[in-house]
């Protein structure tokens, strides 16, 4: 007799599924499909992500086991790998990137007042990319080196619950700072950026935009200073000042005042130098939002530790780019649950878990408790 719902009925459960039919009517993703639907193929590949499968044998035979399950986990078509080869590899992937920007506008409501560190009224931003490998032969469209392929993730961070608000997947040939120009700039909105986003013309954009941005400066900047402010040395600051730059194109894309500051991270044994255009925080905030940055790691983590090359399911481009807007779907309705549930442990931490839990009939709340309970229950006890 079935007592309850699994957990991942449960997960699923929270997902708008009206949003997610507008999204396969937008691009007739169900058109001439009796048995296998993209809500099936969104399931099977969540699940994927969620339990860390390694390829299409391994979802179909997993599947397969918990047969009696599926269809009460919202899974009504039979899963087969070629059937799911299928669907990756012809179902509009735009589909599962609709769908997702769906699931990160209710994220960033739910985090809109949540901490990270700083105490800002400002949306925060951190821009940042990461390439993942592929084989050059299987993959021929990730054009990356002569004999090496690759995608490139980039991914606009809002550091308030460390949710993904803007994606592009690119071939890895694609620099950085290139999606510079596919932004929507927010006025008043601070974007954090490492020095591979160095690009004086875009930076004025962001200017011109009344935006603000953080960004490390490179060794061979040209900068004539105007004025020093004074700094707490205890604090690892050693210098923090206005002028402009000096250099033939920089001084021309950039003729606006600068302020540039110099920071000694004593347990790295590095200097870091920053530049801003924020001449109102304290310079050691601005150094602390650049720390803040590297939230980014966590989140890039997760992706790649599910997107190893041997876990991608296909080889075309749209199979690739399913896969990885689906990995980020479940990842953004992981931090959903978080919120509701108010469950204080890190989303990385809560996909674990979840990746053994995901056919416990157990309420969610209740299988994150009995974790902590059990890992208490067990510790020794000291003498």
């Amino acid at each position: 007799m079935n007592s309850g719902k699994t957990v991942f009925s449960q997960l699923l459960d929270l997902l708008p599924h009206h949003e997610f039919r507008k999204c396969v009517k937008r691009y007739r993703g169900n058109y001439k499909i009796k048995l296998f639907s993209c809500m099936d193929q969104f399931l099977c590949m969540a699940f994927a992500q969620l339990s860390y499968r390694e390829s299409l044998r391994d979802i179909e035979a997993c599947l397969r086991s918990m047969q009696n399950k599926l269809y009460h986990m919202g899974i009504r078509g039979r899963v087969s790998r070629s059937t799911l080869a299928k669907a990756n590899e012809q179902r509009d992937w735009r589909i599962y990137e609709d769908f997702a920007k769906e699931l990160i506008a209710q994220a960033r409501t739910l985090y809109a007042d949540e901490p990270f560190g700083l105490d800002l009224q400002q949306t925060v931003y951190a821009l940042d990319a990461t390439t993942i490998d592929l084989c050059l032969s299987l993959f021929p469209w990730a054009h990356f080196r002569k004999r090496k392929g690759a995608v490139k993730m980039h991914t606009l961070l809002d550091l308030r619950g460390s949710i993904p608000t803007c994606v592009f997947v690119t071939p890895g040939k694609t620099h950085e700072v290139n999606l510079l120009d596919e932004l929507i700039l927010e006025p008043g909105s601070i974007y954090v950026m490492d020095r591979g986003y160095l690009d004086f013309a875009r930076l004025y954009t962001i200017h011109e935009a009344r935006a603000f941005f953080v960004i490390r400066a490179k060794k061979n900047l040209q900068f004539r200073r105007h004025h020093s402010s004074p700094v707490e040395q205890t604090a690892g600051l050693r210098s923090d000042q206005t002028g402009v730059l000096t250099g033939f194109y920089p001084s021309r894309y950039y003729p606006e005042t600068l302020r540039r500051i110099r920071f000694y991270d004593a347990e790295k044994k590095k200097s870091l130098v920053f530049l801003t255009n924020h001449f109102h925080l304290p310079a050691f905030s601005i150094c602390e939002l650049y720390r803040c940055r590297w939230q980014f790691e966590l989140f890039f983590k997760w992706i790649k530790q599910h997107l190893r090359i041997k876990a991608f399911f296909g080889t075309s481009e749209n199979a690739v780019k399913t896969q990885i807007w689906i990995a980020i779907s479940v990842y953004v309705l992981v931090a959903i649950v978080k919120k509701q549930l108010q469950i204080d442990r890190s989303l990385y931490s809560i996909l674990q878990i979840l990746s053994i839990t995901l056919f416990e009939k157990t309420p969610i709340l209740q299988v994150l408790s009995d974790v902590e309970l059990r890992f208490n229950t067990h510790r020794p006890i000291a003498n």
